[in-house]
């Protein structure tokens, strides 16, 4: 960006915020995408005004490591929405979705993208619509595809940290096979009724070996259900978990999970043997 360029943008912003008036405008002025002017703004030291909020939380470093960030989500349903939304609404510049599927009456109970309008259509397409009704800054690469050993590190290649949404647990083996090829930092959650478990599988790790052995099927949710609530309440423990990889902030949940009983109101961190670092 030249300076005069640089010039007009800062010229737009106030109080270091820049409003999403002023991004439009700015992206239409110079023929930049609204994610170049947003990257621009932070470069410039200008936060654009939707993550107001977050500069409490967030320093402008943090913002543009966000913006700057690849983030993959395998699997769009139950936990895999609210995570899409949750890296969306913080700034995360580029997200990758795989999933095969569409959307069915069942998933009305639980899943965000899935709404009667959706039904029938592929939950990746459901993502990029609603990412785009909610920060059209934010880049999302939809993949209809089951991730397999095969064709995982060509869809995930580049991601800095890779989400486990899926619903069976030789998908997610699978998956963290594939994170251990790309050397990338695996995000685990998985919920079952009122209970739900959260870990990081950085590479190498072996944390799901802790966590399932040699067990192979869907889990426990085939048995106890899938409510509304558990899926929302895993989402956010993931999405701050990549916030926490991304930025650096606070202690990864690397060596040991969250145990979550929303029956009891319990929280629980269970500390994995050294095998599994």
């Amino acid at each position: 960006m030249i300076n005069a360029d640089r010039a007009f943008l800062v010229a737009l912003g106030g109080d270091g915020l820049l409003s999403w008036a002023a991004q439009v405008r700015a992206a239409e002025a110079l023929g930049l995408t609204l994610g170049e002017i947003e990257e621009a703004a932070l470069v410039e030291g200008l936060l654009p005004s939707r993550y107001a909020r977050n500069r409490v939380t967030f320093s402008l470093a943090d913002q543009l490591r966000f913006r700057r960030a690849r983030v993959g989500v395998v699997g769009c349903g139950g936990i895999g929405g609210y995570i899409v939304e949750g890296l969306a609404r913080v700034g995360v510049g580029a997200i990758v979705v795989v999933d095969p599927d569409s959307f069915e009456e069942s998933n009305l109970n639980r899943q965000l993208l899935s709404t009667i309008a959706t039904l029938g259509t592929a939950k990746v397409d459901a993502a990029v619509n609603r990412v785009a009704a909610i920060n059209p800054a934010v880049t999302v690469v939809a993949r209809r595809e089951r991730l397999t050993c095969k064709n995982g590190v060509h869809l995930l290649e580049g991601c800095a940290v890779v989400v486990d949404a899926l619903d069976s647990i030789a998908a997610r083996k699978e998956l963290r096979r594939v994170c251990d090829d790309l050397a990338t930092p695996m995000v685990h959650g998985a919920i079952a009724g009122w209970y739900g478990q959260l870990c990081d599988a950085f590479p190498g790790d072996a944390a799901l070996d802790c966590l399932y052995g040699q067990s192979e099927g869907l889990g426990e949710q085939a048995r106890l259900g899938n409510p509304a609530f558990t899926p929302m309440a895993a989402a956010a423990f993931q999405v701050a978990e990549v916030c926490k990889i991304i930025t650096g902030q606070g202690a990864p949940l690397r060596g040991r999970a969250l145990m979550l009983d929303m029956c009891e109101g319990d929280v629980e961190i269970v500390g994995f043997a050294d095998k599994a670092r």
